[in-house]
């Protein structure tokens, strides 16, 4: 494996393929420079897509029922912003703990 794939993270990577994708939607360049971002932002949305991929399997790890069974469960948008907004409270009610090095 390269060292270049061990420095890279999910958002890395996505504001990474979000300048290709800006740069190549402005033109101006030639076909082999073109080619080539386009193929820079292809293995970046494959790692993204592995990444994403990975990410799902803990969830799906972390909703198994006692019998080890996914229970698929209706997720919404406002289901994660009530969340966030039932994390935000709870942090707001909770005094800072310093972080001891």
């Amino acid at each position: 494996m390269n060292t270049k794939s061990k420095e890279m993270n999910f958002e890395k990577a996505l504001a990474e393929l979000e300048q290709i994708v800006a740069r190549l939607e402005k033109g101006g360049m030639s076909l082999n420079e073109s080619l080539g971002l386009f193929e820079k932002g292809v293995k970046l949305a494959r790692f993204l897509r592995q990444e994403l991929d990975k990410a799902e399997k803990k969830v799906e790890i972390l909703l198994k029922d006692e019998k080890g069974e996914i229970r698929a469960q209706d997720f919404s948008l406002e289901d994660l912003q009530e969340t966030e907004e039932e994390e935000n409270e709870t942090e707001e009610d909770e005094p800072e703990k310093e972080e001891e090095f």
